[in-house]
């Protein structure tokens, strides 16, 4: 057991406050990493403001990038000083789901997540719990062996953390969860960092026009560096808009956002036999109301993808390799690196349409 330094979430809506907590040794299975870098993602924010629930203290944070420590005694494929990525999805390998290719949807996923002993404990013994059992903001961490991708020396960390969320998920939900033909017409709607991977997956997979839909001018703008051929403001009627540049409507819709309202635009801004997908996270208790005549008449699919719908071991790797041929950019993405001790100016730097992605350096 160690005692390091991590940001502590004690109540909902209050910033999180660096602590010194102590992390167990590594389970047979499991690498204790130095963490160098972590991506701030939307989806830390659901449980920081509790749209999502979480057992509080908590450490979230999980676009995790870091250096092996130590390794459980069952561990193979890792050693200290590997440069490493972390996925927020352990997989258990032997389910029906994992067999046929759908790791993020593991079925023993809780199973697989279960320790014997608490990982982050404060002083006196109060356990903190840890989003998706990562809790990145965290200067070490205990992830297990299967979500662990190794980096090449030539990508550096502080853009390498974005493929373990940001990256995968966008990208992911084009490649894997949509599957779609080239020469289709894309909308991406809300450009952040998950919408701006999905433009580059989009322009990837070889899409004849990807339209990037959202509220800020600043994100739009940037859209187009990433491969947007046209955009469209989100205050505008986004289905009448896009019908107004195509001539119909859209063959994929990806919705990045996590609302009810943008994944109806979504829906209704496809032509007939289109495809929606879901990458946003909504809060709790989200429903939509979906046109039941548009499944059948128009043959309509709806469809969700969770952290790229894929094996992210094997999709990390990949898309590692395309960064460094010049195909993928991350190092557009990254809006600023910040100190660790600035977290919470991070986090709110993140209302801005300037930005992109912020990472927060943990080595200093």
């Amino acid at each position: 057991m160690i005692t390091t330094q991590a940001a502590v979430l004690s109540a909902i809506n209050t910033p999180l406050v660096l602590t010194d907590i102590l992390v167990d040794d590594p389970e047979p299975h499991e690498v204790r990493l130095a963490v160098t870098h972590v991506g701030l993602c939307h989806s830390d924010l659901h449980y920081m403001t509790g749209t999502v629930a979480a057992d509080l203290p908590v450490v979230v944070g999980h676009e995790v990038a870091g250096v092996v420590e130590s390794v459980g005694s069952a561990v193979t494929d890792f050693a200290p000083g590997d440069r490493v990525v972390g996925a927020l999805t352990p997989s258990c390998g032997k389910c029906r789901n994992c067999a046929v290719g759908h790791s993020t949807q593991c079925q023993r996923q809780a199973e697989v997540r279960v320790r014997q002993r608490p990982a982050f404990t404060l002083p006196d013994g109060t356990v903190v719990d840890r989003l998706g059992s990562v809790g990145a903001f965290s200067r070490h961490i205990l992830m297990r062996e299967n979500t662990l991708t190794k980096m090449p020396d030539e990508v550096g960390l502080h853009v390498g953390c974005l493929l373990s969320c940001c990256i995968i998920t966008g990208v992911g939900a084009v490649f894997r969860g949509a599957q779609i033909r080239p020469g289709g017409a894309v909308a991406v709607i809300g450009c952040g960092g998950v919408g701006s991977a999905i433009i580059q997956g989009a322009r990837m997979a070889g899409a004849s026009a990807i339209i990037a839909v959202d509220l800020d001018d600043a994100r739009l703008e940037a859209s187009r560096v990433y491969g947007a051929t046209h955009v469209v403001n989100g205050a505008t009627d986004v289905p009448a808009a896009i019908r107004e540049i195509l001539g119909d409507g859209v063959d994929y819709a990806f919705e990045a956002v996590g609302s009810a309202r943008t994944a109806q635009t979504a829906f209704a801004a496809l032509r007939a036999t289109g495809t929606a997908v879901l990458v946003g996270i909504a809060p709790d208790g989200t429903d939509l109301q979906i046109p039941a005549s548009d499944f059948f008449f128009g043959e309509k699919k709806l469809i969700g993808s969770y952290m790229g719908s894929g094996q992210a071991q094997e999709d990390i790797a990949e898309f590692a390799r395309l960064y460094l041929q010049g195909r993928l950019l991350l190092d557009e993405m990254v809006t600023k690196v910040i100190p660790f001790a600035e977290i919470n100016e991070g986090f709110e730097a993140m209302k801005s349409g300037d930005v992109t992605r912020i990472v927060a350096d943990l080595t200093v």
